[in-house]
């Protein structure tokens, strides 16, 4: 009887080892699933901007339909992806990000045009809009760094020995990353030459 005590020692260690790494993993998991939501909300806080934007902008700029189309429409797509934050992959993201690359695009093409239309620049609802905006990109940024910065230690964690048996045997998968867009690694070339 005494030789099963060490062995029952060791192995209720280990159980107690493999309960702990689970419920750190399991933290860790909430942790990313929240901040993906962090996420989503600062997105969604742009894409409920940009109405109010469009119909301040509608009445100044009724010829310019066609930016404002592309923007609606740009929006309307960005808020149909989801994702399930519990399974991120980078295909995912990448779709992710492409939605919200083209909203991106179409606003600055509305702000651009709005450039042509001194009466909406000087409408201050309309300034206040765009700040706001602007202030929303900001938070999107901030809230995507978070998010890298949980996921990070997270993606350490199940790819390390120990922990990295429990998380294989209860399907524990690596998150993806944000990443800068293709391309942006180029500065663009700025020319007032013309």
């Amino acid at each position: 009887m005494k030789k099963w005590i060490p062995i029952a020692a060791i192995l209720a260690i280990i159980v107690l080892w493999a309960v702990f790494a689970n419920n750190s993993l399991v933290s860790m998991d909430e942790d990313m699933n929240e901040q993906w939501a962090n996420v989503e909300s600062s997105y969604q806080r742009r894409a409920d901007l940009i109405p109010n934007i469009v119909s301040t902008a509608k009445g100044y700029a009724e010829f310019e339909k066609e930016t404002l189309t592309a923007v609606i429409e740009a929006r309307s797509k960005a808020t149909a992806v989801t994702i399930d934050p519990s399974n991120i992959t980078p295909e995912q993201l990448a779709q992710f990000e492409k939605v919200q690359g083209s909203l991106n695009s179409a606003l600055a093409r509305l702000l651009a045009v709005f450039e042509r239309y001194p009466d909406l620049k000087a409408n201050e609802n309309f300034k206040e809009l765009i700040n706001e905006l602007e202030r929303t990109e900001n938070r999107i940024n901030v809230e995507r760094i978070k998010y890298n910065e949980v996921v990070n230690p997270y993606n350490s964690k199940i790819r390390t020995i120990p922990t990295s048996l429990i998380a294989n045997m209860l399907g524990f998968e690596k998150r993806a990353y944000f990443e800068s867009a293709q391309g942006t690694e180029v500065a663009p070339v700025v020319d007032f030459s013309e």
